[in-house]
């Protein structure tokens, strides 16, 4: 017996990782990873990117060896984390279509997290049935590995329920316990979501709003300096808001000198303090930050090959342990016919 949780996380590639996937979650798993309490799987999600993709497979080709470089380069150690790609896991297939038999249609639809989703696509009535189902598919890939410890934002825990109880069905239909109940692992409140350069609440590819961890110092420069701060904060000697002034969000997470943030908020409120000025030090700060990670995720990519290879063995791995799970989910259901 061992003491250690086992942790499931991942992201779809259907593009580069930005800063919002560094503070809502990249930046917890390194720590989660190098505190040694836990077995970590990292999955690159190919397969539930594909449900809303399906016509445009090339993207999350192209972007599954982006993910991974950005992984590497924020400290994903290999060595450490079993990072895996979900479509070399037949496994994860099987499992997903036994629960299926065990959750309704109406269930599926009740589901917030694929309302909200549906909606935001603008699927309609025309919602790709892979995208509908994939609840299941995430609750295959947790329990495949007997995942009991999923670090998620809040949004996320409607899905952690119907995996919960996907597991409960399986555990009392066939009369063992086989699968672990997951809980949610959440970042301290306020600091699990980032918002967009132009000040929107959610920071991502699609609204075209976000610093890459892959960005160049030029880039970054030219981002911050474009950056929504206050409106009304027109002349240098007029108060300004800080609250809700993305500029001013981005310096406390990222500014290491607390006291020299707040002292430019005083500032600020009282008047004589210019947003170009604000913008330059945030420029600095962010600089600082993502350089290292930027220089080491160019040197992986010097070396696409090795890194193929790194998720070709996290793979292999996490094959043996999904296999298992199946065969116990098989073995008691009793579908085992010529064992």
């Amino acid at each position: 017996m061992t003491d250690r949780k086992v942790i499931l996380t991942g992201d779809r590639p259907t593009g580069k990782l930005h800063i919002g996937h560094y503070v809502g979650s990249l930046r917890n798993r390194v720590q989660l990873q190098n505190s040694g309490n836990y077995d970590t799987y990292i999955m690159i999600a190919d397969m539930q990117a594909l449900t809303d993709n399906a016509r445009d497979p090339e993207k999350i080709r192209h972007s599954l060896i982006q993910v991974a470089l950005d992984y590497l380069a924020v400290g994903i150690d290999p060595k450490k984390s079993t990072i895996l790609v979900q479509s070399q896991i037949p496994a994860l297939n099987e499992l997903t279509m036994h629960y299926l038999n065990l959750v309704s249609v109406s269930r599926l639809g009740r589901n917030p997290t694929v309302k909200n989703e549906i909606q935001q696509k603008k699927f309609g009535q025309s919602v790709p049935a892979g995208f509908f189902i994939y609840p299941v598919s995430q609750a295959a890939d947790i329990t495949a590995f007997k995942a009991d410890t999923i670090p998620v934002g809040e949004d996320q825990e409607p899905m952690l329920e119907q995996t919960r109880e996907i597991v409960r069905s399986v555990n009392g239909i066939y009369g063992k316990d086989i699968l672990v109940e997951p809980e949610g692992y959440f970042p301290p409140k306020g600091m699990g979501r980032i918002p967009g350069l132009d000040g929107n609440a959610k920071m991502s590819k699609s609204l075209n709003n976000a610093i890459y961890l892959s960005d160049d110092e030029d880039k970054i420069r030219q981002k911050v300096m474009s950056m929504y701060t206050d409106p009304n904060h027109i002349h240098i000697e007029d108060p300004g808001k800080v609250e809700g002034n993305t500029v001013f969000t981005y310096l406390d997470i990222f500014a290491e000198d607390k006291d020299k943030v707040s002292d430019l908020k005083a500032q600020y409120r009282h008047g004589g303090l210019g947003d170009v000025k604000i913008k330059k030090y945030l420029n600095e700060v962010l600089q600082a930050h993502l350089k290292p990670i930027r220089e080491l995720r160019e040197e992986y990519a010097k070396d696409e090959a090795a890194v193929y290879e790194i998720l070709k063995q996290g793979s292999a791995k996490a094959n043996l342990v999904a296999n298992k799970t199946l065969q116990e989910v098989r073995d008691a259901i009793g579908i085992n016919y010529f064992n």
